[in-house]
């Protein structure tokens, strides 16, 4: 293996420093040994800055212990991480095992929105609203950050004012509503939560209404994101001159299996629970993550 100017290698010295021990006091200082980067365009950290690094260096078989104990550790976090894996890819697969080998009898879009007018709509467009008129607070304006996760997120919050709502008010989006992302990171897909406040969308996201007489919002969801005839649609028309992306047109178009309603509940149910778990997940994955921060701090603090 070879290195580019990219890379500073190191090369502990055997009988002096454990290679591992080396690599965890590395881990450890991430921000510091950024800190240390020169540049405008980009930071770099030159040999000699580099050879100016101190490192505490107990006894090696100080140093082996210390790793051997991150290293274990270290293995904790990976479990963790891939039984997150496991569960955030679970919804695709009860889905495909339930409906995806329902290729027949598709319907469209269009023909399983709500019957109220404006039940498949885009945000306002060009002058309609601008990026001056967001204010600090008022009436929240949802874009591709809340999307783009294909969990609904609260990233980067905007509004408008109550007065400029008044205005904006067809592009109201509800709870049960499903959001899909039609530009830049098209194809991203949520289903507007319960709990949200008074809303509207951004032209950057398409917003339907369905008609839960037919489907389930949750249903329409995994639709967009895993049902092969679907996805195939979407990939072959989402082409556009500079980049990917989609229209309301398009999307009205997307062929999809309509099963019974008890079907489609069934998978709701099971989706809810794997949710749950990986809640639970990502939760215990942000303590372990505290936990190995103390671990290193102790242990090259020489309190391990």
């Amino acid at each position: 293996m070879a290195t580019n100017q990219g890379f500073k290698s190191l090369i502990p010295e055997a009988e002096v420093l454990d290679a591992k021990y080396l690599y965890h006091w590395l881990c450890s200082k991430k921000a510091y040994l950024q800190s240390l980067g020169n540049g405008a365009t980009f930071k770099e950290i030159s040999k000699t800055t580099v050879a100016r690094v101190e490192i505490p260096v107990p006894s090696i078989e100080e140093q082996r212990r210390i790793a051997t104990v991150l290293d274990q550790a270290d293995v904790v976090r990976a479990r963790r991480r891939q039984s997150i894996g496991q569960l955030d890819d679970l919804p695709r697969a009860i889905f495909l095992e339930m409906f995806g080998g329902m290729t027949e009898r598709l319907r469209f879009v269009a023909e399983v929105g709500s019957q109220e007018k404006g039940s498949i709509r885009t945000g306002p467009f060009g002058s309609q609203l601008l990026h001056s008129e967001f204010v600090d607070e008022g009436v929240a304006v949802l874009g591709i950050d809340n999307v783009v996760t294909n969990r609904f997120r609260w990233h980067g919050r905007r509004y408008v004012t109550p007065e400029k709502y008044q205005k904006l008010k067809r592009y109201t989006v509800v709870p049960g509503d499903v959001l899909i992302t039609i530009m830049g990171t098209c194809g991203r897909c949520v289903v507007v939560p319960e709990d949200i406040p008074t809303a509207i969308n951004t032209k950057h996201i398409c917003a339907i209404t369905v008609d839960r007489a037919q489907v389930l919002p949750e249903f329409l969801r995994g639709c967009f994101l895993w049902h092969p005839v679907s996805r195939r649609f979407l990939l072959q028309r989402a082409k556009g001159s500079i980049m990917d992306g989609l229209n309301m047109g398009i999307i009205k178009e997307m062929p999809m299996p309509v099963p019974p309603l008890g079907l489609q509940a069934e998978f709701v149910r099971r989706a809810h629970v794997s949710a749950r778990a990986f809640e639970v997940a990502t939760r215990s994955e942000r303590e372990i993550e505290e936990l190995f921060s103390a671990i290193q701090s102790h242990a090259f603090a020489g309190q391990l």
